[in-house]
């Protein structure tokens, strides 16, 4: 079993945040293994190498798209995944924020919140991608494959990049405590300007990007650090005070951090113990 990011070619580095390897085995599982995925500042695409999973969106019920790849936009809300199949692997990459619209042209907030098969924003050649992966002999050749694949892709982006692509990245190591004013300044753009293209090419506005960004990086620390109260929490992520952190928590998964958190407890990552490694250095700390 594994759940790792790893870094990708160097050449990549203004496009990839990282390449993420996921490989569960519930052998002994009677159903299928849940996870409700809040959101977090990527965008990402899936390559299911074994059996793919059901989604559920809200209040909708569980659906199999049997999409060979997958493409999911910014999420705002929480989306419930269930694998499908006992042995399930995947290969992901999560790219930085800006990264999706200048490889494709595609504004994203017309992916945010979305599921999509990767055919209708990539070409063919990525499900050539896929059956590579799926044969690929280990995850180093894995690599291998994704940064040749992507190298490709950044030869030829259709979009320009912009001083508001770096700036974007940058709000990823802020821990969602930055002036917009100052990222807009940074940016060499007006406050509206920033605002707008802000949106165009990440999905969502900066003001709930940071709130993302903020939110996420409790859930990570809660997640690495079980026994730390939620005072504490709040307080090293940035909140003014709990009930701060308790209305993000409400607003992007429906429900109080302790209740949230009671739900991660039954994730795969968990069942497998696998957690430690992963959300230590998603908060910044070697495990």
């Amino acid at each position: 079993m594994i759940l790792k990011d790893l870094a990708p070619h160097p050449s990549l580095s203004e496009f990839v945040q990282c390449y993420r390897i996921v490989h569960f085995d519930f052998m002994k599982e009677a159903e299928p293994v849940g996870k409700a995925y809040a959101p977090r500042p990527e965008v990402c695409l899936h390559f299911f190498l074994r059996e793919g999973e059901l989604v559920e969106f809200g209040n909708e019920p569980k659906k199999n798209h049997k999409f060979p790849v997958v493409l999911v936009g910014q999420q705002t809300s929480v989306f419930n995944r269930y694998l499908l199949g006992k042995d399930f692997r995947t290969f992901n990459i999560i790219f930085h924020p800006s990264a999706l619209f200048r490889l494709t042209g595609v504004s994203l907030f017309e992916l945010t919140d979305k599921y999509l098969d990767a055919e209708l924003i990539f070409s063919k050649d990525i499900l050539s991608v896929l059956d590579q992966l799926q044969n690929a002999a280990d995850y180093d050749q894995m690599v291998l494959i994704a940064d040749r694949y992507l190298n490709s892709l950044i030869s030829n982006p259709r979009k320009e990049g912009h001083r508001l692509d770096t700036v974007s990245r940058l709000m990823m190591h802020s821990s969602g405590n930055v002036s917009l004013d100052w990222l807009a300044n940074e940016s060499c753009l007006s406050p509206k300007q920033f605002k707008r293209k802000f949106y165009e090419r990440t999905g969502v506005n900066p003001k709930s990007y940071l709130r993302i960004i903020r939110f996420n990086r409790a859930l990570n620390m809660k997640n690495a650090f079980p026994d730390r109260d939620w005072l504490q929490i709040a307080f090293d992520c940035g909140y003014f005070d709990y009930q701060h952190l308790v209305r993000d928590y409400k607003d992007f998964t429906g429900h109080t951090p302790n209740n949230f958190h009671l739900i991660e407890g039954r994730s795969p990552e968990r069942k497998l113990g696998l957690t430690s490694e992963v959300y230590m250095s998603r908060v910044g700390l070697n495990p």
